[in-house]
């Protein structure tokens, strides 16, 4: 089991990283971050609303599933937002250089973080 710094720090070391946080989605607040080129403590906030906004129409529909992740693709970017299966309102927060980055890998590597975190 790894600290939440290990792993975030384990994170960038994926070709293309460039920030990863794990965020409450409760309160919108950071529990942890490495990495440059955003405000994480603003993206953190944001993106629990994306989160939220997710868990909400999924309930509407009367999905009764798990989110695995949440992809955004920028021009420049990806965004991946992956909720811990195994700690409910936390969720990771991984961004990498579209031109850098291996998309496949880095989903891999955000579900090797969260196997690895200790709470």
């Amino acid at each position: 089991m790894a600290t939440v710094s290990d792993s975030l720090k384990d994170l960038l070391k994926v070709d293309g990283a460039m920030c990863a946080a794990l965020v409450d989605s409760n309160s919108g607040m950071m529990l942890g971050s490495a990495g440059t080129g955003l405000d994480l403590e603003l993206a953190a906030a944001g993106n629990t609303e994306v989160v939220r906004s997710k868990l909400k129409v999924m309930k509407s529909l009367g999905l009764a599933d798990a989110i695995e992740d949440i992809l955004i693709t920028l021009g420049k970017q990806y965004h991946i937002i992956r909720p811990l299966q195994a700690k409910a309102g936390i969720f990771l927060y991984f961004v990498l250089d579209k031109t850098k980055a291996n998309l496949a890998l880095s989903r891999r590597a955000c579900q090797e973080a969260e196997a690895s975190l200790a709470f």
